[in-house]
């Protein structure tokens, strides 16, 4: 497969991606799924070595399990060295601006994976570094999760064009508003279901709805939640993010009705809706027990297919070839 047209492009926000391509990056997730297969079968002669000789920088100010572990593992195993660097090892904004960071990062490492708190700053690895990076979270987005997110519910449904994603929670956060592009971009009907005091930033929303319409696809904010009838996929996430424990108290009285359990999965009107959660999850606040540890729960191949989607982003923009 050539990739040469996503050869050093960053990945920041899906805003920056055509639907076209953003399909192609999700073929790629499943080639290389299914390698992932074959080698654990035993049934391919080897795996491949696509990153042999390359390295990537792994920089983190968030604790993190699946981006971390998503990001090592798949660049590792295809031969590469992943350096993994915290804010306890480097001066990222420190006695260094993140400028001069990227500048010297980009001289050494063949891409750079950043997952932190500031959207501008990612943004500004990528306008600095000469390499590729890759936002692995920002308070703003979560693209790669997205795009596991999409494979998913593929994987369950088939084509995602037409289906139906309810977000049911915090509509501001990171993974809802990561969601609400890829949707709009790729015709994936997609209702946020939040009080209105969690509701999504109208610049975002008032960018997405006409690409939503030109996908042919619905996008829509409700506090309802009758709105999950027919949906084929509800998620969630945690009540409150990094960053916010203070307002714990008033998040989770503001949130108790919007938790995801067995009653609001009936809602659907469908006995194949299934459940997604981006991860970690707190079971008995935005989701019951009974539904992530349920058969309608799809959180783990979820954050399997992290893996996978990172590593085809990273062949393409890295390799522009797989």
């Amino acid at each position: 497969m050539t990739l040469e047209p996503f050869r050093g492009r960053s990945l920041i926000t899906w805003l920056d991606y055509e639907a076209p391509e953003i399909r192609v990056l999700l073929d790629l997730s499943k080639q290389v799924k299914e390698e992932s297969r074959a080698a654990a079968r035993g049934t391919a002669a080897m795996r491949p070595q696509r990153f042999a000789g390359k390295t990537i920088a792994l920089l983190f100010e968030k604790r993190s399990t699946r981006t971390r572990c998503a990001f090592e593992t798949a660049f590792g195993e295809e031969g590469g060295h992943p350096v993994f660097l915290s804010t306890q090892d480097i001066q990222l904004g420190a006695k260094e601006s993140i400028e001069d960071t990227a500048r010297v990062l980009g001289r050494m490492f063949s891409a750079i994976q950043f997952r932190g708190f500031k959207q501008s700053t990612v943004e500004t690895l990528a306008r600095y570094s000469g390499v590729p990076v890759f936002n692995g979270l920002t308070d703003s987005y979560h693209p790669t999760q997205a795009l596991a997110d999409i494979m998913t519910l593929e994987e369950s449904f088939g084509d995602s064009r037409g289906k139906r994603i309810c977000f049911v929670g915090d509509g501001r956060n990171n993974v809802a508003r990561s969601l609400m592009v890829i949707c709009a971009k790729l015709g994936v009907n997609f209702t946020v279901i939040c009080p209105p005091s969690l509701a999504p930033d109208p610049a975002l929303l008032a960018l997405c709805l006409p690409l939503a319409r030109a996908a042919g696809a619905a996008l829509e904010v409700t506090p309802d939640l009758a709105a999950v009838a027919g949906a084929e996929a509800l998620y969630t996430d945690v009540w409150v993010s990094m960053g916010e424990e203070a307002l714990r108290e008033e998040r989770v009285a503001l949130l108790r009705a919007y938790q995801v359990n067995e009653a609001l999965m009936e809602r659907t009107g469908r006995a194949d809706s299934i459940f997604l959660h981006c991860l970690p999850a707190v079971k008995g606040e935005e989701v019951s027990a009974a539904v992530i540890d349920g058969p309608r729960s799809r959180a783990w191949d979820e954050a399997e297919n992290r893996k996978h989607t990172i590593k085809a982003i990273m062949l393409a923009a890295i390799n522009g070839e797989a």
